[in-house]
């Protein structure tokens, strides 16, 4: 995810995470919706979303390819 992204969330998190520092998320890329958990990338300073393989075949992405992606924060 994107850094400035990134910041937003943690301010808005005020630092309660879960176990890995993983934040409990709804994700929407064009026609597939799911539950998963975002996760920290120190080495970035960002966070990392796992996109599920059924969902890049359903939406047609591959590797590199960029996407607009709605996330939900969940339990905040």
């Amino acid at each position: 995810m994107p850094v400035e992204e990134s910041e937003a969330i943690q301010d808005m998190t005020g630092g309660s995470r879960r176990g890995f520092g993983s934040l409990r998320v709804r994700v929407t890329i064009g026609g597939s919706s799911w539950k998963t958990s975002i996760f920290p990338d120190k080495g970035r300073g960002c966070y990392a979303l796992p996109i599920k393989r059924t969902v890049r075949e359903a939406e047609g992405l591959d590797v590199g390819d960029l996407a607009s992606v709605t996330v939900e924060l969940l339990d905040v």
